[in-house]
């Protein structure tokens, strides 16, 4: 039996008092980080309210997140899946979640708020995990750069998979924990346990601009 998305109800993002401690203590730094935007399309945006928490808060987090770096000199990458895809490209995916999105602009194009910019680089999205069958790791090395932020939904699926595997590729993520969003405020922090218990740091948007504008500053 395949799943869709299901409808997500409104939660509240954790705030930083709420973050479960990481077992690491890595610093972000301006000249070693890159930022990744996770799926942030239509069509995975669209079980949320658009007019309520975790979604308007999300857009407005990330848009800053993203001000914040492209600032600070960090590339900025995006996730985007491609709809129609053959059922043997999508695999084991197809098994859970169906066929996916359609090959439109209602189900493939990424929030105007948050829409790449020209010298932004968006990564065809095939696997949970967006080192998976793309060139992020190689693009991130070309760069210089072994620390990435990540930001964007599912925060449990593609997003906490990824994490874990930028670790298990020596690159140190950073996941943020108002940036992210998901099925449920369970789910949502089923994700940052696990990252903070298992592979990377947990950061907040305004941590990330403080640090990231006092690295520029200095």
């Amino acid at each position: 039996m395949t799943m869709g998305l299901p409808t997500i109800a409104s939660y509240e993002l954790p705030g930083r008092d709420e973050l479960p401690g990481s077992r690491l203590g890595w610093k972000v730094e301006a000249a070693r980080a890159a930022l990744l935007i996770h799926d942030m399309q239509a069509y995975f945006l669209r079980p949320f309210d658009h007019r309520a928490a975790p979604f308007k808060p999300l857009i407005d987090n990330i848009a800053r997140l993203r001000s914040i770096c492209r600032h600070a000199g960090l590339p900025v990458f995006y996730t985007a899946q491609q709809g129609g895809q053959d059922r043997r490209d999508r695999g084991l995916q197809a098994d859970l979640w169906g066929p996916g999105m359609d090959r439109s602009a209602e189900h493939e194009a990424i929030h105007d708020a948050i829409a790449p910019g020209p010298s932004e680089i968006v990564l065809h999205k095939h696997r949970y995990s967006a080192f998976q069958r793309s060139t992020l790791e190689a693009l991130m090395r070309a760069r210089g750069r072994d620390q990435l932020i990540i930001c964007g939904v599912y925060a449990h699926i593609g997003c906490m998979l990824t994490a874990a595997e930028a670790f298990q590729r020596d690159i140190q993520p950073f996941f943020v924990a108002d940036g992210l969003a998901d099925f449920s405020r369970p789910h949502h922090m089923q994700a940052l346990d696990y990252i903070a218990s298992t592979c990377g740091m947990l950061a907040t948007v305004e941590g990330l601009e403080g640090t990231l504008t006092q690295r520029i500053a200095a």
